[in-house]
């Protein structure tokens, strides 16, 4: 997963496949081809290994008994920054849904990677709102999507600097605004 997630980082996905990613290993193609049938397996399984990563690290996070819900949705947000920034591939593979367009089993597992990370989000305003530490003029569902979709905005454009902007300081900067809107 490590090679694969290499290849793409420096490639781009178009440039994975079955053969490059068994020359980046050291592997024969029909010794690669006994593990995966396609590079569609290997995408599949690049993002159930992004998926297991991501939920055992967010939910490995230690919060303090202080910490606010927002402290602790910036402590996931900047933990989910940080890996995208030490790891872009992880943007690529999971952005490239309309790549995944016609591959419904890459599509669902997109999908399950953006209903767990909406998931955390959703179960930390219902949260912050039942503390009273959150206004409750708008709805969990609709905040957590104005939250993901701000920093899938921000991730976007980053993706798109060819990762020159500064994904930590300007995702920061979109949290720090929707928290000024929502916080008591």
């Amino acid at each position: 997963m490590e090679a694969a997630t290499n290849r793409i980082s420096k490639f781009g996905i178009q440039n994975l496949t079955i053969k490059t990613l068994a020359e980046d290993i050291g592997l024969s193609e029909p010794a690669l081809y006994r593990h995966f049938k396609s590079k569609n397996e290997i995408l599949w399984s690049l993002l159930e290994y992004f998926k297991t990563e991501m939920k055992n690290r967010i939910q490995s996070i230690s919060f303090k008994t202080s910490d606010s819900e927002a402290d602790k949705l910036r402590a996931i947000f900047n933990s989910q920054l940080q890996t995208f920034v030490s790891k872009p591939a992880i943007v690529s593979v999971i952005f490239a849904e309309s790549i995944f367009h016609y591959e419904e089993n890459l599509s669902n597992k997109v999908a399950e990677i953006m209903d767990m990370m909406q998931d955390f989000v959703k179960a930390n305003i219902k949260r912050g709102q039942e503390l009273k530490q959150y206004n409750n003029f708008i709805g969990a569902s609709i905040l957590t999507t104005i939250i993901i979709g701000g920093m899938r905005m921000t991730v976007l454009k980053w993706k798109l600097s060819n990762h020159k902007s500064n994904l930590v300081k300007d995702g920061k900067a979109v949290l720090e605004g929707i928290l000024k809107m929502i916080e008591k």
